[in-house]
């Protein structure tokens, strides 16, 4: 089929590019600002049309660990949360990096820390790339900031994970799961085969094999020797990741004398913001990281040569302004605004505090 435009939630889209980019699974547990992508699964019934199955599992636990036994045999298989639900998952996500098993995760984050609310945060970013769960491990984040990107991400989330061998997660935010915007979905692909699997998963546990040795897919090596050796393959990996597959979008940019780093919806916002500066004479720019790990660092740090300073805009009390911190290397100012507790700034906000915290400083 071709493509299709439809008025989505970026929740939605989510769900309808999954079952169009040929997922074999998804497995995940309701929990508010994402549930809409589960009940759009169900409501679409794939199983009756592509075969991908759809489940929702007794709990958070559960689900990340279907995720796991489905990666485990080759398949295209995804879960998704919000944030206190991938907490849950953390330890699953942990054995699936050691496993070097590909799979997407999704999280569509809200204000936390505990139970928190259900409106829109970011304060996730310490968890997701630094790790989370237990171990030096590496996810390969993507930070979505409008609907389509929710539906594009999906497809590139799995193809970014089965070329590492590694999981993937689409790192959103309330307002980005909740918004509706046009999308353009992708294309139908057909899932593959399980002769296509075998021939190309050739790691994969895919029942007994007549033709080669069985594979063992396990993160448990009780060898310290071995598991170093496994860790430093490893970050070899991830080195090539951050070699190769780093991605960023730069708005206004090239005259810019002050600089604002956002991703996600904080980025929409600050678009306006530059708008707004540049009608006051502010020659203002934004850079926003798409890809969160591997971050943009060699990105941020040019422009520590040519901006009098940055200002890191989160929906959170400063996590990502930690890593624009360590880019720039002290060469620049560098500071962080943000809301909290589920409240999301407006773009006048934002511009009084680049104001108060660096250009009138």
């Amino acid at each position: 089929m071709s493509e299709e435009i439809k008025l989505l939630k970026g929740n939605e889209a989510i769900a309808l590019a999954a079952i169009r980019c040929g997922t074999d699974g998804y497995f995940g547990y309701p929990i508010t600002p994402q549930s809409e992508i589960l009940e759009t699964l169900m409501a679409e019934m794939p199983w009756e049309t592509t075969g991908m199955v759809v489940l929702q599992a007794e709990s958070e636990v559960a689900a990340i660990n279907m995720v796991y036994g489905g990666a485990g045999t080759g398949k295209k298989v995804m879960t998704s949360s919000s944030s206190p639900g991938i907490s849950l998952k953390l330890e699953g996500i942990s054995y699936l990096a050691g496993a070097e098993l590909p799979c997407l995760i999704v999280n569509v984050m809200r204000g936390g820390p505990g139970l928190g609310t259900i409106q829109p945060s970011q304060a996730d970013y310490f968890q997701t790339v630094k790790g989370g769960g237990h171990g030096d491990y590496r996810l390969i984040t993507l930070a979505p900031s409008s609907v389509q990107e929710m539906a594009d991400f999906v497809g590139l989330g799995f193809d970014l994970a089965f070329k590492y061998s590694n999981p993937a997660i689409i790192l959103a935010d309330g307002i980005v799961g909740q918004m509706m915007e046009k999308v353009v979905l992708p294309p139908f692909q057909e899932r593959k085969t399980e002769a296509e699997i075998r021939e190309q998963s050739t790691w994969a546990a895919q029942g007994k094999p007549t033709h080669r040795k069985p594979n063992v897919i396990t993160s448990l090596e009780l060898d310290p020797a071995v598991m170093e050796e496994n860790n430093i393959r490893f970050q070899k990996k991830y080195k090539t990741i951050e070699e190769n597959e780093v991605r960023y979008e730069e708005f206004h940019c090239e005259d810019a004398e002050y600089l604002l780093i956002a991703f996600g919806s904080s980025a929409r916002i600050c678009q306006k913001v530059v708008e707004l500066a540049r009608e006051e004479g502010i020659r203002l720019g934004l850079l926003r990281p798409i890809t969160l790990w591997p971050f943009p660092t060699k990105a941020i740090a040019g422009y520590a040569e040519k901006v009098k300073g940055m200002l890191s805009v989160e929906l959170n009390a400063g996590q990502m302004v930690e890593d624009v911190r360590l880019a720039v290397n002290g060469k620049v100012q560098v500071e962080h605004f943000g809301r909290l507790g589920g409240i999301v700034f407006t773009p006048d906000e934002i511009l009084v505090a680049l104001k108060d915290l660096i250009i009138n400083k």
